[in-house]
């Protein structure tokens, strides 16, 4: 096994490395589902990040030259409508936070997000970005060199989320007291089970009535099918990657985010992977183990009660 697929206590990463990695891994398909005149989403950045962080694989995925035609989940327009389809659902939660007049928003695990950068915020707003040292040095330091500047008051909090972040966040600014829109986009499987119900935890108790919190959900008791393991494998293995992505997930029992956050008084709003497919207007794609599951799967929003 790669040395860059291998999980420890304490273990760190870059971009280019571990779980690191897979933060490239999602901006190279945002990059492409940025590009041409039919482009899915928004991501003027995308593609000169994962440029700068220089993994070759990654960079042919950005450019469209990493095409698996014959894959119903892996092809262009299948990774480009699931990448659209994850990336609005988190802006909109960012985005409807600020229509409800939240100005303050947290991005957990921030790797090459640009949301600080790319999307329109009220003037107020205040967005802090968490991560590995190396993360947020490298991202920081990438933008200022393309001279793009933070559309919102962004500060970054370079922490290991294993660590204890809610006191560094707040000695960056951050108010308990105000309500929080708050994402952890492709988080919670790289946690161990135990460091997920903590990262609930703090965030729970971080959150005044009125925040929101965003994550991906799968129903209780459910693992990522061996079929799948295979397929991103054999992915990684044709775009020339030694990234062996599901070697990188913490594996194990752990509690469903939905059901965790309820027990501690949020709402709990899901939309799952079929519902949010067609209401970005895309057909399911043709394959058996992502239909099974289309219903188990998928996005939550958890609404902090006015009533604490």
């Amino acid at each position: 096994m790669s040395k860059t697929n291998i999980r420890y206590d304490g273990d760190t990463w870059d971009l280019a490395s571990s779980v690191g990695a897979t933060a490239t891994t999602v901006a190279a398909s945002r990059a492409l589902a940025s590009r041409g005149p039919d482009a899915l989403i928004h991501d003027p950045y995308a593609d000169a990040l994962v440029k700068a962080v220089g993994v070759e694989s990654l960079i042919r995925v950005a450019t469209g030259e990493a095409n698996i035609e014959d894959d119903p989940m892996l092809n262009r327009r299948r990774m480009t409508e699931q990448i659209a389809v994850r990336t609005r659902y988190f802006d909109d939660v960012f985005t409807n936070a600020a229509r409800d007049g939240v100005t303050q928003a947290v991005i957990l695990a921030s790797g090459l997000d640009t949301r600080a950068y790319r999307m329109s915020w009220p003037a107020g707003s205040v967005v802090f970005e968490l991560d590995q040292p190396q993360v947020i040095e490298f991202k920081t330091r990438v933008m200022a060199d393309l001279g793009v500047s933070p559309t919102a008051d962004r500060r970054t909090v370079a922490i290991d989320l294993r660590d204890d972040w809610p006191t560094a966040l707040r000695e960056h600014g951050f108010d308990a007291d105000q309500p929080t829109a708050w994402i952890a986009e492709g988080l919670l499987i790289y946690l161990p089970p135990e460091a997920q119900d903590r990262l609930l935890d703090n965030v729970t108790a971080l959150s005044a009535p009125g925040s929101r919190f965003a994550t991906e959900f799968m129903a209780a008791g459910m693992t990522l099918p061996d079929s799948w393991r295979d397929r991103f494998k054999k992915y990684s293995a044709q775009i020339g990657s030694d990234i062996d992505l599901p070697a990188l997930f913490y594996d194990g029992e752990r509690n469903s985010a939905g059901d965790y956050l309820a027990e501690r008084g949020w709402r709990i709003s899901t939309m799952s992977t079929r519902e949010s497919y067609a209401a970005n207007g895309f057909d399911l794609p043709d394959d058996e183990t992502l239909v099974q599951f289309s219903d188990s799967t998928g996005y939550l929003t958890a609404t902090r009660s006015q009533e604490q």
